[in-house]
């Protein structure tokens, strides 16, 4: 089930973290969609940035501003008069977390905790969706699926904060937007797998380091080949976290609670096979090598049960792995090419949102 154009035009949409990789393709395909936006962050993480590239801020109601600046987040969230939240701000990579501990959960859990009082001290807003991550589970390292019961936890300081972003949700849900409570605000929370995808820049990621080295005719370097991950490409979660919002909205209070998005099983992938599928479609003879140095733990197996969003939303991934692999290089090489990249994106979202084939293939 795609977002739908009829439902988002003109809806009120506050969305923090809008000039981060996931943000600033969320603020174009709900401006594509017709949504009144206002987008909170902190200026754009890197040099190069989809939010600059594709012209976010001309598209969006843009304002700079922390998460963790409770008084004006909250002064932000009353002005914009939202009806809908989407929660995306976060530090959001596991190796800056060893360098950056106090930060990433001053950021991940007490930015979860103000967005949730700056919603309760304002009126009118009817869904929220909060966005952790597929490693707020406590990883178990072993090949079964995670599932949204399971228990949280995170050996580093980034999944550990993500699980605690989670109970900090479940927590305000049941405290103070539950069935015993006056208010009309319904909330949910997002886990995804690695998103990849056109635009990401982030340090220590695999995909950009993968596609710059092999851009540079260099051979990049690789920490876990063969840690196995729930690759999809970053549209499929962002039309999960649509989905939701669109039935928050609606009053539906049996979608409240925790909600995994990921891909198909066989999309869950090795490391060192997502380095191999890009360099055969970069082509050019281009290949990877492993990194020779101890490195911090990072979980070996990760994979998630989608049946809840299957069964409950109606949702699936639309493409398959190699399709978003495929899609995320023609990204990468009409960016290098000088192409107008608003255009090329916008139609690379539209052309996921009319792709029905591989939906029901799934």
């Amino acid at each position: 089930m795609q977002a739908s154009m009829q439902f988002w035009r003109g809806k009120r949409v506050f969305l923090t973290g809008h000039t981060g990789f996931k943000g600033a393709w969320m603020s174009l395909w709900l401006s594509d969609l017709g949504a009144d936006v206002t987008g909170y962050a902190l200026p754009p993480p890197t040099e190069n940035n989809l939010f600059d590239l594709t012209g976010v801020s001309e598209r969006v109601r843009h304002l700079t501003g922390d998460v963790r600046d409770l008084a004006h987040l909250t002064q932000a969230v009353r002005d914009s008069r939202s009806e809908i939240v989407i929660h995306l701000a976060a530090q959001s990579l596991v190796r800056t977390s060893y360098e950056q501990p106090i930060e990433t959960y001053a950021t991940n859990v007490m930015g979860t905790v103000n967005l949730l009082e700056a919603v309760r001290r304002s009126e009118g807003v009817r869904a929220v969706v909060c966005v952790t991550s597929d490693k707020c589970y406590e990883n178990r390292e072993t090949s079964a699926s995670y599932v949204e019961d399971d228990a949280m936890g995170g050996h580093d300081p980034y999944s550990s904060s993500k699980g605690c972003a989670e109970l900090v949700t479940s927590a305000y849900r049941r405290s103070f937007f539950g069935d015993g409570s006056s208010s009309a605000t319904l909330i949910a929370s997002a886990r995804a797998g690695n998103v990849i995808g056109g635009g990401d820049w982030a340090k220590d990621r695999l995909v950009p380091d993968l596609l710059n080295g092999y851009a540079a005719g260099a051979r990049p370097l690789v920490r876990y080949p063969n840690a196995v991950r729930p690759w999809q490409h970053v549209f499929e979660p962002l039309s999960g976290y649509l989905n939701l919002a669109e039935r928050l909205w609606s009053g539906d209070r049996s979608v409240v609670g925790g909600w995994n998005f990921g891909p198909r099983d066989e999309d869950a992938r090795p490391v060192g096979w997502i380095a191999d599928r890009l360099a055969e479609l970069w082509g050019g003879g281009v290949g990877w090598d492993l990194v020779g140095t101890p490195q911090h733990h990072e979980a070996n197996f990760l994979r998630l049960n989608c049946e809840k969003a299957r069964e409950g939303l109606g949702w699936r991934p639309a493409w398959a792995l190699d399709e978003g692999l495929r899609r995320t290089v023609d990204w990468w090489r009409a960016w290098r090419a000088g192409d107008d990249m608003t255009e090329f994106s916008l139609n690379q979202l539209r052309a996921h949102v009319v792709a029905p084939t591989e939906r029901l293939r799934v």
